[in-house]
C-alpha cells in the first residue's frame, strides 16, 4: 500500500468508526503535513482519493469536510397526529424553569433557544450605540414612538427588496423583539376564549401568546418536510371555529422544514377564502441553507390577511430585542396596541442596528452564520444516530439551529431533563411545544455553537441516559408481563 494509500485508509476508518462525524471538518492538508509528516502532495493525493470514494468533499474557502454517509434517508419523522380538540394552554412554568436552567455558566446549553453569541458581530454593533448615544444631540420621545426609527424601516424595507419582496415601508412596526410582535398581531385578530391553529409540534413562545391572552390552542397535522397539513386545517376552521392560524412556513423550530412554494400558496389562498387571518413567524428566515433565499407567506398575500413577523434577535444580537411586524390589512390595530402595551422600542438599539445594515455587510455575516450552522447540523444529528439508542429519529433541519429528536417509545423526556441537569447539561423537552404531552419522548437540540469535544461529551452523555431510561421502560415492562402471566392474576 502507497503512503497516501494508507492515509486515506486510516481517515476512513475513522469515519467508519465515527470519531469524525458527517459535516465535521477534518485537518486541513498543511496541517496533515505536518502531523503525518508527509509531503504535502501525499496529502493531497490521500484527500483526492478520499474525494473520488465519497467520504470527504471540499469546499471553496473552507477546506475539506466528512461527508454526509450515502443512503441515509432525507427524512426520518412522520406527519405530527394530534388530538383535533381546543384546549387551554399551560407551558409557560415549564419554559421559565427550562430556561433558567441554562443561565448557568457551565453549563452545556443543547436546550438553549437563543443562538450562541460567539458569531454575532454585537461589539460592532454596541460601538455604533455609544456613538449614538454620545453624538445625538436632538433626542426626544418621537425617537422611541411606533411605528419605529425611520431609518431602520428604511433599511428593513431594503432588506425585503435584496430578498426579491418589495414591501411598503409604511406597513412596518418596529417591537421588541419578534415575541412582541407575535403577542401584538395575535392580540389584533383574536379575543379571549378563541381557537388559534397551530402547527403540531410548534413553537412555544406561540403557545405563550395563546397561554397570555385567554385563548385556546389547537393542534394541526403537521409534516416534517412540507408543514402544516391544509386540508386537515380546512376542516378544523369549518367545524371547530378556528379564528386564526400562526405558522412558521420557513425552518420551524423545533422540525426545522421550510415549506415548499407550492404549499405556501394554496395556504394563503386557503386562508383568504376563507377570511382567516395567519400570524407568520419567520425569524429564521435569513437563516437557510440553500442557494436562494425562501418566499414567505407575505410574498402571495393579496387580501392583507398575513401578518408577518421577524427581528433580528436570531441573526444578528439577541441583547437588543429589535423586531417588527408587517400585519397587512390589521396594521393601524397592531400600531394602536404598540403604543398601549409598551408604548415605545428604545432608539438607541433601532439606530445602531441601522447603521450596521447600512455600513458593515450583512450579507457577508449571514453567510459566515449559514455556513458554520449547516455544518454543525450534519454533526449533531450525525452524533445523536451515534450515541442514543436504536429507534431515535432526528429532524432534517433546511435552516436555523434547532434539531428535533424523537426518542424510542418508553424514554420520558422530562425524566431526560431533570437526569441531563445533574450532569451539567440542558435540553428542551418535548412536553414544551404542545398544549398537552404529545411530544413526551421527544427534545430538542439546540446547535448553534461550534462543535467541541466538550459538546461531543455531552451527547454521549445524553445517550448513556436515553439507553438507561429505556432499560429501565423494558425491564418494567417484562415485569408487568410476568406479573398478569402467574396463575391466579385477576386477567385470567
Amino acid at each position: 500500500m502507497k503512503l497516501y494509500e494508507k492515509l486515506a485508509a486510516d481517515i476512513e476508518a475513522l469515519v467508519q468508526q465515527g470519531v469524525l462525524l458527517p459535516g465535521e471538518r477534518i485537518p486541513s492538508v498543511r496541517q496533515a503535513s505536518q502531523h503525518h509528516r508527509m509531503s504535502i502532495t501525499t496529502v493531497i493525493r490521500a484527500y483526492v482519493l478520499l474525494e473520488s470514494r465519497g467520504v470527504i468533499e471540499s469546499r471553496p474557502q473552507s477546506g475539506y469536510f466528512v461527508r454526509a454517509r450515502p443512503g441515509e434517508p432525507a427524512i426520518e419523522l412522520r406527519t405530527s397526529r394530534p388530538s383535533a380538540k381546543p384546549s387551554a394552554v399551560d407551558v409557560s412554568a415549564l419554559v421559565l424553569s427550562t430556561l433558567r436552567s441554562i443561565r448557568s455558566d457551565d453549563a452545556v446549553p443543547l436546550g438553549s433557544p437563543y443562538p450562541d453569541p460567539s458569531l454575532f458581530p454585537w461589539q460592532r454593533i454596541n460601538q455604533y450605540a455609544n456613538n449614538i448615544a454620545r453624538r445625538y444631540a436632538k433626542w426626544t420621545l418621537l425617537d422611541d414612538l411606533p411605528p419605529g426609527s425611520p431609518e431602520l424601516i428604511r433599511q428593513i424595507s431594503r432588506r425585503y427588496l435584496e430578498n426579491g419582496q418589495a414591501i411598503d415601508p409604511n406597513e412596518v412596526i418596529v417591537t421588541i423583539g419578534a415575541t412582541e410582535a407575535i403577542n401584538l398581531c395575535l392580540q389584533a385578530v383574536a379575543k379571549p376564549g378563541d381557537t388559534i391553529a397551530v402547527e403540531s409540534p410548534t413553537y412555544y413562545a406561540m403557545l405563550h401568546a395563546i397561554e397570555r391572552l385567554g385563548m385556546r390552542a389547537i393542534e394541526v397535522a403537521t409534516d416534517p418536510v412540507e408543514g402544516i397539513d391544509q386540508e386537515a386545517l380546512a376542516r378544523l376552521i369549518d367545524e371547530k371555529g378556528v379564528k386564526a392560524c400562526m405558522v412558521m412556513p420557513n425552518f420551524q423550530n423545533p422540525l426545522g422544514f421550510q415549506m415548499p412554494d407550492d404549499k405556501k400558496r394554496s395556504l394563503v389562498a386557503m386562508l383568504t377564502e376563507k377570511d382567516i387571518p395567519v400570524i407568520e413567524n419567520d425569524v429564521y428566515g435569513e437563516l437557510y441553507y440553500g442557494e436562494a433565499h425562501p418566499s414567505s407567506l407575505k410574498v402571495h398575500d393579496k387580501a392583507g390577511i398575513v401578518l408577518h413577523c421577524a427581528s433580528f434577535s436570531k441573526t444578528l444580537t439577541n441583547a437588543y430585542r429589535i423586531g417588527w411586524a408587517l400585519p397587512g390589512r390589521y396594521r393601524e390595530a397592531v400600531e394602536r396596541l404598540k403604543f398601549l402595551n409598551t408604548l415605545t422600542t428604545p432608539a438607541i438599539p433601532q439606530l445602531a442596528i441601522a447603521e450596521f445594515l447600512k455600513n458593515d455587510g450583512y450579507d457577508f455575516h449571514l453567510r459566515r452564520v449559514r455556513k458554520a450552522y449547516a455544518q454543525q447540523a450534519s454533526i449533531m444529528a450525525a452524533a445523536v444516530r451515534r450515541f442514543f439508542p436504536e429507534g431515535t429519529t432526528t429532524s432534517r433541519p433546511a435552516g436555523g439551529y434547532v434539531l428535533w429528536v424523537q426518542l424510542p417509545e418508553g424514554i420520558d423526556a422530562m425524566e431526560m431533563y431533570h437526569a441531563a441537569l445533574e450532569h451539567r447539561i440542558t435540553v428542551a423537552p418535548g412536553h414544551m411545544f404542545a398544549p398537552g404531552a404529545t411530544y413526551a419522548n421527544c427534545i430538542r437540540l439546540n446547535y448553534s455553537a461550534e462543535w467541541s469535544p466538550g459538546i461531543e461529551s455531552a451527547v454521549q452523555t445524553l445517550g448513556r441516559i436515553a439507553q438507561h431510561l429505556l432499560a429501565r421502560s423494558r425491564q418494567q415492562e417484562q415485569e408487568q408481563e410476568q406479573e398478569q402471566d402467574k396463575p391466579g392474576h385477576a386477567g385470567h
